[in-house]
């Protein structure tokens, strides 16, 4: 959770030196082809949503237009920076923050009780070790308010020069997820839209209980 490029986050290694090279990437594509599989599950009236790993901010401002308030944790400060200055929404809060612990995030749940009807994990559980998918897990799923979603991108395929990655299956993260009693409502497979024929994603949607 620091801006110095020498202590970086675990995970987001590669990132801020490529930022502005990722920021065309990722603003290229649209919120709903990104997330076309689970935009029907996604809550139909304005809540409150948390991007963990949220990057340009490409997600984070496509919610916050639909009236959602939008808690957008981004820990490279390169990307957050782009972030900013092209989604200054004001229902958008960026916080320098990351996983596993997710230490200021939950400074909000315990000071005002905020929970989340939509948690995005999109593209970023790839980049933490199974110790740390499990801490992870345990503190995600705390955040989701009593009946919220939680959708997560698992990518496969190689991995870029310079990034930390692990084959993380859909199998693992299904078991995480129910060990706090999120139910699996969504796991499909399908093509990359960057990175060629040789990168494949796990689509993923957990519903915390009522």
């Amino acid at each position: 959770m620091t801006d110095d490029p020498a202590r970086r986050a675990s995970g987001t290694e590669g990132y801020g030196e490529t930022a502005d090279v990722l920021v065309k990437q990722y603003e290229g594509l649209a919120f709903a082809d990104v997330h076309r599989d689970t935009l029907p599950l996604m809550p139909a009236t304005p809540g409150r949503v948390l991007d963990i790993g949220a990057g340009t901010g490409r997600d984070a401002a496509a919610l916050a237009a639909l009236g959602h308030r939008v808690v957008a944790v981004e820990p490279t400060a390169e990307l957050r920076a782009h972030g900013q200055r092209l989604h200054p929404a004001t229902a958008i809060e960026w916080i320098d923050d990351s996983l596993p612990d997710l230490d200021r995030v939950h400074a909000l749940l315990e000071g005002g009780g905020r929970r989340f009807d939509l948690v995005l994990l999109t593209a970023v559980w790839m980049h933490l070790d199974a110790g740390q998918r499990t801490r992870a897990m345990d503190r995600v799923a705390p955040l989701l308010a009593p009946g919220g979603l939680m959708t997560l991108l698992l990518r496969h395929g190689p991995v870029p020069a310079g990034r930390r990655m692990f084959d993380v299956s859909a199998a693992e993260t299904r078991d995480l997820a129910g060990r706090h009693g999120l139910l699996a409502i969504h796991d499909s497979e399908r093509p990359a839209l960057l990175g060629g024929s040789a990168v494949w994603w796990s689509v993923l949607a957990f519903r915390a209980p009522a």
